[in-house]
Formats: C-alpha cells, sequence, structure tokens
C-alpha cells in the first residue's frame, strides 16, 4: 500500500507526537478494534488501566524496578568483533537473548500481568509459538500469583519441545491445540475463544504487537525499553547513533520496541526481516508484509496472507516464532509510509546466519533473529565501514530439536 509523500511525512509526525494509534485505536489504515461485543468493555477497561498504569509514577517505578531486579534490566549491547571481521563493517548486538526466560517476551509478559492483577482477573491464558512468550508468561504469573494457561500449537509444541517442559515446571498448564496449521494462528484462535467465554475473570496476556486495539500499543509501550535502552548504549559506546538497525518480523513485538527509538532519526535506516521460509510462493513463507494484502485477522485490520477466496493460507518457516500469516498494524503502516524496509531470509539462509553468529561470537541466537542476523549481513556487505545494529531477540536453547535435525 503506498501513499502520498504528504501524507505518509503527516503519519510518521503524528506517531512521533504519540497522536497514533487515534481514538478509534488505528494506525493510520491499520488497527482498529475488529471483536465481539462480548469483548469490547473487557478491551475499554484494559486500555483505560493501562493508561492510568503508565501515568502512575508509583506503578512505574514498581515495574522498572522488577525489570532491574528479575528481568536483568539493562541488557548489554554487544560488540560482535568476529562478525565484524567477516562482514567488514561495525556490528552491535542488542542482547535480548541475556534477559531472564531468554528472550524479549518477558518485557512484555510482566507489564501485563502486573496489569491483570490490576484488573482483578483470576486466571490468565495465553498463545505461544516459538514458546518463549509462554515461558515468559507462565514465569511472569507465577511471580505475580495467577494461574496461567498456555495454548500452543501441536506441530509448535513438538518442535519446540525443551519450552513446553520449562512452562509446566513454572507452573502452567499447556494446552495443544490440534486444529487448523497446529501453530501460532490456531493457538491465538483458542486463546481468544477461551477470553470470550469469561472476559471478565480472564485476562488474555497477548504475546506480540497484533490484535485489536489495544493490544498493538499496549504490546510496543511495553517492549520499547529496547531500543531506549539500545539507543543511550549506542551512543555512549559507539559515539553517535547506528546507520542501520535490523530485526526480525512475526508479528512484530521485539522489532517495534527496538525501532520505536530510533523511527525519528532520519540518518538511521531501519530494516524489518520476515521468514522467506522455503520460498515464494503461497503456503512457503510467512512473509505477510512482503507478499500479503490488508484485512482482518484477530481483531486487527492489517498486512494479511490469504488466498483469492479470503481464506487465511497456511504458513511455513523453520522458527516457530516467525511462523504467523499476519503482523502488527504498526508495521503495517511503517512500511506504508516508507519509514522502514522489510525484507525475507529463507529457512536456509536463517540457519547460516545461525551457524555462523555460533562460530564467530560464540552466541547461540534463536532462529528467528537469525533471520535478522542474515539481512545485516547482506547489507553490510554492500555498504562496507558503516555501524549496524542487530536485535537479538532470543537464545537458540529452545530450537535445539530443530538445530539438530538440519545442522547435523
Amino acid at each position: 500500500m503506498n501513499m502520498p509523500e504528504s501524507e505518509a511525512r503527516a503519519l510518521l509526525a503524528a506517531l512521533l507526537n504519540g497522536d497514533l494509534p487515534d481514538g478509534d485505536g488505528r494506525f493510520g489504515p491499520f488497527g482498529g478494534r475488529f471483536a465481539p461485543e462480548t469483548l469490547m468493555p473487557a478491551l475499554s477497561r484494559l486500555e483505560r488501566k493501562a493508561r492510568e498504569f503508565f501515568a502512575n509514577n508509583d506503578a512505574c517505578r514498581a515495574l522498572n524496578e522488577e525489570r532491574r531486579a528479575w528481568i536483568g534490566r539493562p541488557t548489554p549491547l554487544t560488540s560482535a568483533l568476529g562478525l565484524e571481521r567477516a562482514w567488514g563493517a561495525e556490528v552491535w548486538i542488542k542482547r535480548e537473548d541475556l534477559a531472564h526466560t531468554g528472550a524479549h517476551k518477558i518485557n512484555n509478559a510482566l507489564g501485563q500481568a502486573h496489569l491483570a492483577l490490576r484488573l482483578g482477573a483470576s486466571r490468565v491464558v495465553a498463545e505461544t509459538g516459538a514458546g518463549q512468550h509462554g515461558v515468559a508468561s507462565a514465569a511472569a504469573c507465577a511471580r505475580a500469583g495467577l494461574p496461567c494457561t498456555v495454548y500452543m500449537g501441536a506441530l509448535d509444541m513438538e518442535r519446540q519441545a525443551p519450552n513446553v517442559q520449562r512452562m509446566r515446571q513454572l507452573g502452567a498448564e499447556v494446552v495443544a491445540v490440534d486444529k487448523g496449521d497446529r501453530t501460532l494462528r490456531a493457538a491465538t484462535d483458542e486463546a481468544f475463544r477461551a477470553w470470550v467465554s469469561d472476559p471478565e475473570g480472564v485476562y488474555y496476556l497477548l504475546g506480540s504487537a497484533v490484535g485489536p486495539h489495544p493490544y498493538p500499543w499496549l504490546v510496543r509501550e511495553l517492549q520499547k525499553v529496547i531500543g531506549e535502552e539500545a539507543r543511550e548504549q549506542f551512543a555512549e559506546a559507539a559515539g553517535g547513533l547506528p546507520d542501520a538497525v535490523f530485526a526480525c518480523v512475526g508479528g512484530g513485538s521485539n522489532a517495534i520496541g527496538l525501532f520505536h527509538a530510533f523511527l525519528g532519526d532520519e540518518a538511521v535506516a531501519i530494516f524489518g526481516v520476515e521468514a522467506g521460509g522455503t520460498g515464494p510462493g503461497e503456503g512457503q513463507n510467512a512473509a505477510s508484509l512482503g507478499a500479503g494484502k490488508p484485512g482482518v485477522l484477530h481483531g486487527s485490520y492489517s498486512m494479511l496472507l490469504y488466498d483469492d477466496d479470503g481464506q487465511i493460507v497456511e504458513t511455513a518457516s523453520i522458527s516457530a516464532g516467525l511462523d504467523y500469516p499476519g503482523v502488527g498494524p504498526e508495521h503495517a503502516l511503517l512500511q506504508a509510509i516508507g519509514r522502514v524496509e522489510y525484507l525475507s531470509a529463507s529457512d536456509d539462509q536463517a540457519l547460516e546466519a545461525l551457524a555462523e553468529c555460533c562460530r564467530l561470537e560464540g552466541i547461540l541466537p534463536a532462529l528467528e533473529p537469525a533471520h535478522a542476523l542474515f539481512a545485516a549481513r547482506q547489507w553490510a556487505r554492500q555498504n562496507p565501514g558503516k555501524r549496524i545494529l542487530i536485535g537479538l531477540s532470543g537464545r537458540g536453547d529452545k530450537d535445539m530439536p530443530t538445530l539438530t535435525r538440519h545442522l547435523t
């Protein structure tokens, strides 16, 4: 979706001024609140409580202390000297893999667990693909003293078995979803059904920057700590700002969290990297921004993968966390106004980048950020000597069953 330059600039200015999402939950043409009437009061209550929370200095201080003492924030910014020598560029990595539970997901889960308590919820439901949001939700709910049920596609449970065991150890009930594509979309469907059945007593701890308003905004607000930290750390360590910023994009929470702090810096190029899967054909990838069309999924109007009959197509990616046929509405806007460029990396390219990072840096990244590593390498070779910041959204321990099959 292309738009006139004047309109694009106006929308970017509105975003930077905090005027988006608007009163209808819209990021320009995207977003909104497409949900059953039974959920509208719960969504309105969530938005009201969330805005009260962010305006409450004592509540924010308490959350920041939990981030420091329990999550381990700020996470480090690492100079990747091995990749630097191999790529011919200055490479820095924002280490969300070193946060408690091993990924950026804990930032959002902890904040929403605090909100669930303020809303008087009796239990929490969540969805998960790669399992990292499920683990984060289980941990955050254990910390808050809330029962937690995590819905996970049966296929994802097979390829992310270590995280299934971690969720159960942390006290969560893990429900296998054996319907539909048996991945993240099916798990999200089931979590929504559980919420609709009891919108007063159940809190839906949504894991990415998707869904009906206020979730895309709320998740961004809880994840933007990544970019705020990275911007300050980069300026201190490197004496300025990066020339380019890269992050992987499925639903897009880690990426929007990293990107948000740099959107107003015109000299900083920003790249989101989707799952190219095994090819460009229908059902071969999960590149919603690269190959999708506007439509409504899970309560939001954004870019989706669907066929000529309007049916959501099954996606394919070696990374369970990117295996989703939609994307957050703020990413759809950023693509439409030209502020962020969205690329893709294939399964094989992600595996190649993962192996290189292990060999040269002694860091095992998750398969999801391995997509961003590959795209960053390609850009570095075309732009020698530039300074690159990469969001390493999680560690690869969870991917060992998949890596064992593909790399041995």
